[in-house]
């Protein structure tokens, strides 16, 4: 049997990057970042736009995710010939 979505981030170590899916009135959210903090109600997750505050009892899914892929570079710049 699989470990839940709890499980994973109780063992997770902070810093690592995870997907967090949480039920929002209306659907789900995501929280794509690097896991900073968790206590036994919460979890903080950095993402682009900020810290984002989890409850726990509000978790649906977790688990970690790659690292965020290469920049290619700079959209609009022209190519030397």
């Amino acid at each position: 049997m699989t470990a839940g979505p709890l499980d994973f981030l109780k063992s997770a170590a902070v810093g690592t990057r995870v997907v967090v899916r949480q039920r929002i009135p209306g659907g789900f959210t995501d929280a794509l970042g690097y896991l900073r903090a968790l206590d036994d109600t919460a979890c903080v997750v950095e993402t682009k736009r900020g810290m984002v505050r989890v409850i726990l009892a509000d978790v649906v899914a977790a688990k970690p995710v790659p690292p965020p892929p290469e920049r290619r570079g700079v959209q609009g710049a022209s190519r030397a010939p």
